[in-house]
């Protein structure tokens, strides 16, 4: 029986709103482009929760949407090559572990980390179009190889791991690696990523409930809206345009960052 953490502060209902809101556009973007967490994490620090806290809340939260995105994409994933499935073994390893080395980082150690994590996920989303057009200017068949499947592999072992421990990002890390293996087609590449990130999520979810890291109010709000999200928020985002998307994560990811490293240096000037 897993004991239900409740949350530091009374949640009201605006911060029900701006829980649910956030987790709603955030599986919105993870079913076309990837790096919703970098709303919803920043989102549930606001909130007031502790940073270790909020980073397991919203790996838990967001995984349903996950498996709406994996449904939306079957029929790409259908044609997909079976070899593919072999990343999915990495990606349990990766993120169980990612998920242990969350569980046993000091907070202190952790919240000087997280101005960077989201630094480096944002500005890793920021350059995703021209890193994936750079990647597919030439895929010679050896490519293709068992080598290369298996240099993806351990690729995929530390998207995992980071994904395990942090999550901003992965989306992305993910469509390079699978880039570089030949894939064009961006539906059987999103689909494949949903299916991969959803392995990574999940083993590190399991822990973080078993570990009681979660934040059960903020998660049932959360999960709601993420559910949603994945399923019809991908039209709206589709509608809005996906540079207006990538618009919007990328101008909260630098607030939130910038933010970030404000209050890490006033608690580091002040101490």
């Amino acid at each position: 029986m897993f004991s239900l953490i409740t949350s530091p502060t009374s949640l009201g209902w605006w911060q029900a709103v701006a829980a649910f809101g956030s987790a709603f556009v955030a599986g919105a973007i993870n079913s076309v482009a990837g790096g919703g967490t970098l709303l919803t994490f920043p989102t549930l620090i606001w909130l007031g929760l502790p940073s270790i806290n909020a980073n397991a809340t919203s790996t838990v939260a967001i995984w349903p949407g996950t498996v709406g995105t994996i449904w939306g994409y079957r029929q790409e994933m259908r044609t997909s090559s079976p070899r593919m499935l072999a990343l999915v073994f990495p990606s349990v390893v990766g993120g169980i572990g990612g998920a242990l080395l969350l569980n046993y980082t000091p907070p202190a150690v952790f919240d000087a980390l997280v101005p960077f994590l989201i630094l480096f996920a944002t500005l890793l989303f920021m350059v995703q179009e021209p890193i994936q057009r750079r990647l597919k200017i030439s895929h010679p068949e050896s490519h293709k190889s068992t080598r290369w499947l298996m240099g993806a592999m351990t690729f995929q072992l530390f998207v995992a791991l980071y994904g395990g421990y942090f999550g901003a990002g992965i989306g992305i890390l993910m469509l390079a690696a699978l880039s570089v293996l030949g894939l064009t087609d961006i539906h059987q590449m999103n689909g494949l990523k949903a299916l991969l990130g959803a392995s990574i999520n999940g083993v590190a979810a399991l822990y973080f409930i078993w570990a009681r890291m979660v934040y059960w109010p903020e998660f049932v709000v959360m999960v709601i809206g993420a559910i949603i999200g994945g399923y019809g928020g991908a039209l709206i985002a589709r509608r809005i345009g996906g540079a207006t998307v990538r618009r919007i994560v990328i101008i909260v990811g630098l607030s939130m960052a910038a933010s970030m490293f404000i209050k890490f240096f006033r608690a580091y000037f002040n101490s």
